[in-house]
């Protein structure tokens, strides 16, 4: 499939069950892909500090997932690589009680990296109409009665559209990222972390518990990118069965987003040229 079709940006709508989840269809092409991100890797690099010379935009890429779909094993193979003085990775947890004394999108907008910089989420602001949803935690959330609702998800979808609107208008681009994990794959995933020893730290009998609601995330993973996916801050909903063609994909998203950013070197201040020749002198004469 072609980048375009794991995009969605408004124009077409997500049904979560029927979109795939493996690289079936691309196994045979397995060599080339992964020297094709590694190749992607080295462009973004190139591109990465383009855009941090210049400073005059921000890009943000927000990782949604399961558990044990590879959000962390995404971000180390795909991101490392990259200059760590002009990337941010931050990873939100359950909210503390002073986060939750703010609305919701505080914490996210304190954690947006400064123009020039990527900005890496592991998980979200997405969070907020994803694990809240399913779990009905607004209902115990200490809010005004006007605040609670029936529309209240659907009002939170129009605030997560205007903001990043808001943040296109201000030299950012949000991009959403989906990682589509199976159910027998997780499993298998779980497992091993069962069985070895040194994925022991990962378990999280939590994790386990959330597989009981699987259709309901199915249910708001769709609402989720069907309300907010939008041509300034599109959602890729990206197979990760396999993590050697999530990574390829999510390579192909980094340089696509990069390249439509158009990061140029910035040209030099005209009295810092005029200088230039009485800097060569003085070197040469060292």
């Amino acid at each position: 499939m072609p980048l375009e079709d794991y995009r969605f940006d408004g124009q077409q709508k997500l049904v979560l069950h029927r979109f795939p989840t493996t690289a079936e269809e691309e196994k045979e092409n397995k060599p080339e892909l992964v020297k094709k991100t590694a190749e992607n890797l080295e462009r973004a690099a190139l591109l990465q500090e383009m855009l941090y010379a210049a400073g005059q935009e921000g890009l943000v890429m927000a990782i949604q997932a399961r558990d044990a779909a590879g959000k962390d094993s995404l971000i180390k193979h795909v991101f490392s690589g990259l200059n760590p003085a002009a990337l941010e990775v931050h990873s939100f947890k359950a909210p503390s009680s002073t986060e939750l004394s703010h609305d919701y999108l505080w914490r996210i907008h304190a954690a947006l990296p400064p123009r020039g910089k990527i900005g890496v989420f592991n998980r979200s602001q997405y969070e907020d109409v994803l694990t809240v949803r399913v779990h009905h935690m607004e209902q115990g959330y200490r809010l005004a009665p006007r605040c609670l609702t029936e529309d209240f998800f659907q009002r939170r979808y129009a605030q997560l559209r205007n903001w990043e609107e808001y943040l296109w208008e201000n030299g950012y681009r949000m991009v959403k990222i989906l990682l589509h994990v199976s159910r027998e794959e997780q499993r298998k995933r779980f497992m091993e972390r069962i069985e070895r020893e040194e994925k022991h730290w990962k378990l999280n009998t939590g994790d386990m518990k959330e597989r009981a609601a699987w259709a309901a995330y199915d249910e708001a993973f769709e609402d989720a990118v069907n309300a907010t996916g939008t041509p300034h801050s599109p959602w890729y909903v990206i197979p990760a069965d396999n993590k050697w063609y999530t990574r390829y994909l999510v390579s192909e998203v980094l340089v696509h987003t990069l390249e439509e950013m158009h990061p140029a070197w910035p040209e030099l201040d005209p009295e810092e040229a005029a200088r230039i020749p009485q800097m060569v002198a003085d070197l040469q004469k060292d």
